[in-house]
């Protein structure tokens, strides 16, 4: 597939961040049981970001949460689109925080998610939201502070406060 031009995803990163700043992860799917955003209409098309030199570092006009970081990059990493990693969360906010995007990015090569790859939205309440990724589902994701176990062929692959990310087994 040849891309002719993409645009940054503004919708999602406006809902995605109040979802997870008002703990409203019912936000996360929209009515035709989708992606909110560009995300859910086009994603080969969506360059999915928490945050660029215009939103968020020191010009802070409409910035992600802070305490939510980690929770964004598990929801733009394990999803389709072109994900976004902004220079000051990979750089300056410290090795710990580096350390869990490396491992979210490398969940994504490892399962070959595509820029197009399905979504199955399992569940979008207030307190959770669990989504599969791929055909056949290659990522499981859960999202909120509502505890989300997971059963059948799904080996854990990154966890952190109000996220968790399993890869499918052989992966």
């Amino acid at each position: 597939m040849h891309l002719r031009s993409t645009a940054f995803d503004f919708t999602t990163k406006g809902i995605l961040q109040e979802a997870v700043r008002n703990t409203q992860y019912w936000r996360l799917k929209d009515s035709n049981g989708k992606p909110p955003g560009l995300l859910g209409w086009m994603p080969t098309h969506a360059v999915t970001f928490l945050d660029n030199h215009d939103t968020g570092s020191t010009q802070a006009h409409w910035p992600f949460p802070n305490d939510k970081v980690l929770v964004g990059y598990a929801y733009i990493l394990t999803h389709p689109g072109l994900p976004c990693v902004f220079w000051d969360h990979i750089c300056d906010w410290g090795e710990d925080v580096r350390n869990r995007i490396k491992t979210l990015l490398q969940l994504r090569r490892r399962a070959e998610l595509q820029v197009d790859a399905p979504v199955n939205i399992l569940c979008a309440e207030h307190d959770l939201y669990i989504a599969e990724i791929g055909s056949p589902p290659a990522l499981r994701v859960a999202l909120g502070p509502k505890h989300s176990g997971v059963d059948g062929d799904w080996a854990p692959g990154a966890e952190g406060a109000d996220y968790r990310v399993w890869i499918r087994q052989g992966k």
